[in-house]
């Protein structure tokens, strides 16, 4: 569904578009370059051909990647003033997408047409900065993703994930957990109940509390 958008608004999560002229901002921000997704609608899938530079403006949309068994690794999420490095990777290399986005919760975004994202990485700077900004920014983000998968036991990564979440509840299943983990529900469900066995967490259905912070900080820096 296509809506319209409040200026201000864009260029308040992306300042990167200010410096452009007041015909070619307006052509970006039409309504039809304007989308409103539902929670857990697919934004893009895999081998699908990119069809524009995302720019959120509203909500969450989590990139994973799937494998042949089945599992999901969550590999980065995108928030408002942000944008998806599979996107702009995808527009710079001419290929179609290796990961999926996922709505987590409603979005609204704006579409970059593919001929107006080409044009800004020829002839503004200040654009080209930011997408490559963005890609450092990402690229340490999945190095540190690699690192954890590579050498973290998964209790730790749990506890981690738990803690960022910034809450002393989570609304949130173990199959959820487990799929940002890249493992299986039943191993996560275990590692839950010795977490809460050993008093760092309450369970109950489809949430979880934090009942021992200091804890969890403890079992993640191990």
């Amino acid at each position: 569904m296509t809506v319209p958008v409040a200026r201000e608004k864009v260029l308040h999560l992306y300042p990167v578009l200010a410096g452009l002229p007041a015909e070619q901002l307006a052509a970006l921000l039409q309504p039809q370059a304007v989308m409103q997704l539902p929670a857990g609608a697919q934004v893009f899938a895999e081998h699908q051909p990119c069809q524009g530079f995302p720019l959120l403006i509203e909500g969450s949309i989590k990139v994973i990647k799937l494998a042949s068994s089945g599992r999901e690794l969550m590999l980065y999420r995108v928030t408002p003033g942000g944008s998806c490095i599979i996107s702009s990777s995808c527009l710079l290399g001419h290929s179609a997408y290796n990961a999926r986005g996922i709505a987590e919760t409603p979005l609204t975004l704006l579409a970059l047409p593919v001929s107006a994202f080409s044009a800004l990485m020829q002839k503004d700077p200040p654009f080209r900065d930011f997408v490559f900004h963005l890609f450092a920014e990402r690229i340490g983000e999945l190095m540190q993703l690699v690192e954890e998968v590579a050498f973290s036991r998964l209790d730790q990564r749990l506890a981690r994930l738990i803690l960022a979440r910034n809450t002393s509840t989570l609304s949130v299943t173990h199959q959820q957990l487990a799929d940002e983990l890249g493992s299986v529900r039943e191993i996560v469900s275990r590692l839950l109940k010795g977490f809460a066995a050993q008093g760092l967490v309450l369970l109950g259905r489809e949430q979880l509390t934090v009942s021992d912070r200091a804890g969890l900080q403890k079992l993640a820096s191990v």
